[in-house]
C-alpha cells in the first residue's frame, strides 16, 4: 500500500521563530510575521502560524530575566592605586550548621586586601555601605570588577556606583578566570582561615580575618609583586606616577597573576 508522506521542511521558520522569542519573548504572533515580512521573506501567513501553535509559542510561558550580554575583556593589571577594584563573595557555616557570606575587596594594582565583611546577609545596601566604608579612607576607585551574583547586578549597587562615577566591570557568566585576582585571593583565605578553623560564632569569624587580613598585606609575598607584600610595594612605587599617571599607561597586560 502506498501512503503519502508529506514534503514540508519548516526548519528555517522554526529557527526564526525561535530566535524572535527568545530576543522579544512578550511580543505575539502579528509581531512576529511583521518581522519575517519585512526582512523580505515571503513565507505564507498560515504556514507560519501553523508552526508557531505547533511550537507552543501561543501560550504564555513563564521567563527568567536575562542578563545583559558581558563583554570578554583581557584581565589587566592596573598601574596605579584605585584603578581597578575586585569583589567577591564566599560562604561557610559555623559549627552548628547556620551558614554566613563574605565579602571580599582588593585593590588589583597591588593585590592589597581592602576589606573582608563577615555576616549571615549581605544585600546590595550592604555592600554599598562596606564601599563606602572603604571610600572613605582608601578613596574612589574608577572600575570595580564583579560577577553576575544578585547583589551585584542589583539596582541599588547599579545606581550607587552610576551617581559616583564608578564603572562596574560585569565577567561573563561562568567564567571566574576573568576575575582571577580575587578568586587566588579567596583560595588563600579560604585554606588559612575557612578551612583551617570551627567557628562558634561570626565574632570568632571577624577577628581572626582582620589578623589574617593584616599579615597578608603586610608579610604575604607575591610572585607577580616581586617576592614582596602589598603595603611594601606601594612604598616602592613613586606617589607621584601612581596617582597623576597618564590615562594611557594606566594598564598592561597580565603576565603573572
Amino acid at each position: 500500500m502506498w501512503y503519502y508522506q508529506s514534503k514540508r521542511d519548516d526548519i528555517e521558520v522554526i529557527d526564526k521563530l525561535n530566535a524572535m522569542a527568545e530576543k522579544w519573548p512578550h511580543r505575539g504572533f502579528d509581531e512576529y510575521y511583521g518581522r519575517i515580512r519585512n526582512e523580505g521573506l515571503v513565507w505564507n501567513r498560515k504556514r507560519v502560524l501553523r508552526v508557531y501553535r505547533l511550537m507552543k509559542l501561543n501560550l504564555r510561558r513563564k521567563r527568567k530575566r536575562r542578563l545583559p550580554a558581558r563583554i570578554k575583556e583581557p584581565l589587566t593589571q592596573p598601574l596605579g592605586i584605585n584603578h581597578t577594584w575586585s569583589m567577591d563573595f564566599m560562604s561557610d557555616s559555623l559549627i552548628y550548621g547556620k551558614r554566613f557570606r563574605v565579602l571580599n575587596i582588593i585593590d588589583d594594582f597591588n593585590r592589597e586586601a581592602l576589606a573582608i565583611e563577615p555576616d549571615f546577609s549581605l544585600p546590595g545596601e550592604r555592600v554599598i555601605k562596606v564601599l563606602k566604608e572603604v571610600i572613605f579612607w582608601r578613596g574612589k576607585p574608577r572600575e570595580i570588577r564583579v560577577d553576575n551574583g544578585p547583589e551585584f547586578i542589583s539596582k541599588a549597587l547599579q545606581k550607587w556606583a552610576s551617581r559616583n562615577d564608578i564603572k562596574l566591570k560585569y565577567i561573563q557568566p561562568g567564567s571566574p578566570t576573568q576575575n582571577a585576582y580575587i578568586e587566588r585571593f579567596n583560595c588563600f583565605f579560604r585554606e588559612d582561615i575557612l578551612d583551617a578553623y570551627l567557628f562558634n560564632d561570626l565574632s570568632q569569624v571577624r577577628h581572626l580575618a582582620w589578623e589574617w587580613m593584616t599579615d597578608y598585606n603586610e608579610t604575604h609575598p607575591h610572585k607577580s609583586l616581586g617576592g614582596i607584600s602589598p603595603l611594601q610595594y606601594i612604598k616602592q612605587i613613586d606617589n607621584h606616577q601612581i596617582l597623576n599617571g597618564k590615562e594611557s599607561s594606566l594598564c598592561e597586560s597580565v603576565k603573572d597573576i
